[in-house]
């Protein structure tokens, strides 16, 4: 009878050794499982600080990239920098061939704004203008009252020694104004005041001018050739030589120093 029981019973002690097996295996094996929990959990960490990394980067990309203020450099080339917070050059737009020629020619991309003037004041076709009395407008717009202050404090300490230079504000809203016709700011403005005068003048008029060439059109279609007033529209602006301030592009005094 016994030997029956046991025969009836061995698969199932059979089974029950199986079981007792898989269990210490499974128990052996366990404990790489109760380590995945920190595992896991670092890895959560990893992933988060990566994530903002990222945010951070972008986040600062996007504000490097990001133009707070706009200087317009026009003699016939006409270019304008985009400056950010930092006053870095992040970018340079080109509003004739001329201009072309001279961004080509001048490394002023991410750059700090002064050392870009200086490149540009110092470029052989610049410096041989100049010399040639043309006549060069350097005119700061921005938003941020304070920076455009700075920039244009910059800009005036840069053109200070240099005959036929004039530093001007411009309001932000004159730039997409501006842009819209195909025009650089500084010569806008030049265009806004030849328009006063002349209504049938156009923006493709005065794109391929001269800064001179504008302001001899200029005085010739003012009443009786007194300029006096037409120099006092222009707004606040800095004589490159001699460092007087005032309206306009140049006043009687600047005049009479044969410096214009």
């Amino acid at each position: 009878m016994n030997n029956a029981f046991k025969e009836l019973f061995s698969p199932i002690q059979a089974g029950e050794e199986l079981k007792d097996s898989t269990k210490a295996f499974l128990a052996e094996k366990t404990h790489n499982y109760r380590r995945a929990a920190p595992e896991r959990r670092r890895y959560h960490i990893y992933a988060a600080a990566c994530a903002c990394l990222l945010f951070v980067l972008l986040g600062g990309q996007r504000l490097y990239f990001t133009p707070t203020a706009e200087i317009s450099i026009d003699i016939n080339p006409s270019i304008e920098l985009s400056v950010n917070r930092f006053d870095q050059v992040i970018s340079v737009s080109e509003f004739n061939e001329d201009g072309q020629a001279l961004s080509k020619s001048v490394d002023i991309k991410y750059k700090n704004y002064v050392e870009a003037i200086e490149r540009i004041l110092h470029h052989d076709s610049i410096t041989a203008l100049l010399s040639g009395d043309e006549i060069m407008t350097i005119t700061v717009v921005g938003a941020d009252e304070r920076q455009s202050a700075k920039i244009f404090s910059g800009v005036a300490a840069c053109t200070a020694s240099r005959n036929n230079t004039y530093c001007y504000f411009a309001r932000a809203e004159d730039v997409a104004a501006a842009h819209d016709v195909g025009l650089s700011c500084g010569k806008y403005r030049a265009f806004l005041e030849l328009q006063r005068l002349n209504p049938n003048v156009t923006p493709e008029t005065v794109q391929g001018m001269t800064m001179r060439e504008i302001r001899e059109l200029i005085e010739s279609l003012s009443d009786g050739g007194n300029d006096t007033a037409l120099y006092n529209s222009w707004g606040n602006g800095h004589h490159g030589q001699g460092g007087n301030h005032g309206n306009g592009w140049r006043n009687k005094s600047t005049e009479r120093q044969g410096n214009v």
